[in-house]
């Protein structure tokens, strides 16, 4: 049996949220097993406890939001992202403000707080959600789509008007490459008209060189350059993993996205989750390598 995984210590940091600009506290604490993973936000009136489930995505443009009766929570994306490509199955998540702290824009951080909290089997079987019919989402020349496949397997393209992101893509399966190594430190990015803009009309009021990759019209501005040649697209891989958690178990399937994000994403695991013929619930069979191997490197390995 491949057992489930929750934390084995509670932890907290704290940081600065993308959008608001405000400093949030967030805690994540154990959990019993086949309980998943549910975000409790704190505020003035109490906690408001929302599963990080699809059914409760309420916004997808700039992030992933939650919400449920009225509160939410946003940039879900990347901590969701991190708990997934460490095999963490349930987790409390406890934050006190609007949204998810950004930290450095990438998951690399919250795969560090998860090590550190270390990870603890637990006595039920994990389970999955297994593709077993391809499911297609179609908007334009945006598409991405889940097909059947051993273990589990991103592939992307990036597609934008600019000199170092025309048609970029990328392929990470996690049977050969570690998600610590491959995928955690790559991090969100802009474009600067678009970020002025955003800061002006009151949006985006956390970001900065510190959290994003930002580029002008040629080039990117920040100091160091990037992390991995196509650390663009391998932060749309990173998101990915993120929005396709809100299936509710580990995806065992391959994607594939062009062009797409948060809104595409979330269209497509509801359109996967309404066609019960396209997947079923399953314990993870030893067979499927690249998903325990994912979880099993990442683990470990520092990023």
């Amino acid at each position: 049996m491949i057992p489930q995984r929750t934390l084995k210590h509670p932890i907290r940091c704290s940081g600065i949220g993308l959008h608001s600009g405000h400093k949030v506290g967030l805690w994540l604490r154990p959990a019993p097993e086949n309980s998943g993973i549910v975000f409790h936000r704190h505020h003035s009136e109490g906690i408001t406890e929302i599963p990080a489930l699809a059914k409760f995505v309420t916004d997808t443009r700039m992030c992933t939001t939650l919400g449920r009766d009225g509160v939410q929570i946003g940039t879900v994306e990347h901590l969701l992202s991190a708990l997934a490509g460490l095999g963490i199955d349930n987790a409390i998540i406890e934050v006190d403000g609007p949204e998810v702290p950004i930290m450095d824009g990438s998951s690399a951080p919250f795969v560090f707080l998860i090590q550190c909290a270390g990870i603890c089997e637990q006595s039920a079987a994990k389970k999955v959600l297994r593709v077993i019919n391809k499911v297609t989402v179609e908007d334009g020349n945006r598409h991405c789509s889940l097909h059947p496949a051993k273990g589990f397997k991103v592939s992307y393209l990036l597609d934008y008007d600019h000199p170092l992101l025309r048609q970029r893509s990328s392929t990470i399966d996690f049977s050969t490459q570690a998600y610590t190594r491959e995928v955690a430190r790559a991090r969100t990015f802009g474009f600067l008209h678009e970020i002025e803009a955003l800061q002006k009309a009151g949006l985006a009021l956390g970001g900065s060189l510190e959290n994003a990759i930002v580029l002008d019209a040629f080039r990117v501005v920040n100091e160091g350059g990037l992390r991995y040649e196509d650390e663009c697209v391998r932060h749309k891989i990173l998101d990915t993993v993120g929005d396709l958690a809100l299936a509710g178990y580990p995806v065992v399937g391959a994607f594939e996205g062009e062009r797409t994000g948060h809104d595409m994403n979330h269209r497509l695991v509801s359109a996967l989750l309404a066609d019960e013929s396209a997947w079923r619930i399953e314990e993870l069979k030893a067979e499927d390598s690249a998903v325990q191997d994912m979880q099993g490197q990442a683990a470990t390995q520092p990023v």
